[in-house]
């Protein structure tokens, strides 16, 4: 089977990327490279069974030409910052609705079987309910991120309905592990290298979330993914995340003591009731009941994924 994989150069992207090659499809990749890397990708560069197009997802022709003569969509393309709602909504519009948009339009015109894609928990915004399953609503998004990710599960929606192809959606908790270049235990290594006496965490540090580890998360995805395909359901959502949750301040604790450092903390207080920023969903659990009757349950817990990942990041593992 051949496969689409829209911003495969990236961090989540390049797992899956590695996971399909060695399961044997053919993977074409598509990414600007404005957040992921060649290096990620650099195994299967002169693989016969894979192709990169170095693209920008605003142009439709590229858009168009990468969908060509493939079976699967993997549309992980999106501008992964959720700190920039305020600053550049318009950013984030363009790299996750209009590109999206794009997508779909050609995938339109195409022989595109299924589409599988990246959603995010902030579009639940703050749930009244935790963990918080996929049939709670209203969705109310409290960022511009949030509100794009869920633009884009709207859209697919309605063109999958209407236009004959069946599309599946992942709602992802926060994804750590190795090759990572942005988030919360990225930032405190790199804080710490610069100032191994100080660390500054934004908010109050009792921001309390549900983290996977990469390699949970491929699993995830391809495991519902294939139970998707025996089903008879034209679109489906599911939640990926795990059953406990970590805070911001525990977080810093692992990633000092794995870095042999300690270091006093300086809580920033945050925004709106402690929140790291504008926009910052303070509790987020999502329930996973639903993945779990497929079938997949995640091998590590959060505090053992951030342990893992600090240690990925820096080089230990």
């Amino acid at each position: 089977m051949k496969v689409l994989v829209t911003g495969g150069a990236g961090f989540i992207g390049s797992h899956l990327v590695d996971r399909l090659m060695e399961d044997g499809y053919e993977v074409r990749v598509l990414d600007d490279l404005s957040a992921g890397s060649l290096e990620n990708l650099n195994r299967w560069l002169e693989n016969e069974n894979f192709e990169f197009i170095r693209g920008d997802m605003r142009d439709y022709k590229i858009v168009k030409e990468a969908v060509d003569d493939v079976e699967v969509v993997f549309h992980l393309a999106a501008n992964p910052e959720v700190r920039i709602s305020s600053q550049s909504p318009e950013l984030l519009y363009e790299t996750n609705v209009l590109i999206t948009y794009n997508l779909l339009q050609a995938i339109r015109e195409s022989n595109v079987k299924f589409l599988v894609f990246t959603s995010s928990s902030t579009v639940y915004g703050d749930a009244n309910v935790l963990p918080t399953p996929e049939s709670y609503g209203p969705l109310e998004p409290i960022s511009v991120y949030g509100g794009a990710k869920l633009a884009a599960e709207a859209l697919i929606s309605g063109y999958a309905h209407i236009f004959g192809f069946r599309a599946l959606i992942f709602r992802l908790a926060n994804i750590i592990g190795k090759r990572s270049n942005h988030g919360v235990i990225y930032d405190f290594i790199n804080k710490l290298k610069r100032n191994p006496n100080e660390l500054e965490i934004l908010g109050d540090g009792k921001q309390r979330k549900s983290y996977l580890h990469v390699s949970d998360t491929i699993n995830g995805i391809l495991h519902i993914f294939e139970y998707f395909k025996r089903q008879n359901k034209i679109f489906d959502v599911y939640n990926l995340g795990n059953e406990d949750w970590i805070t911001v301040k525990e977080i810093a604790e692992i990633v000092s003591e794995e870095m042999g450092l300690s270091p006093k903390f300086k809580f920033t207080g945050g925004v709106d009731g402690g929140r790291g920023w504008k926009g910052d969903v303070k509790f987020m659990l999502l329930s996973i009941e639903k993945a779990k009757k497929t079938g997949w349950r995640p091998k590590m817990n959060s505090y053992e994924a951030v342990r893992r990942t600090v240690r990925e990041l820096l080089g230990v593992l």
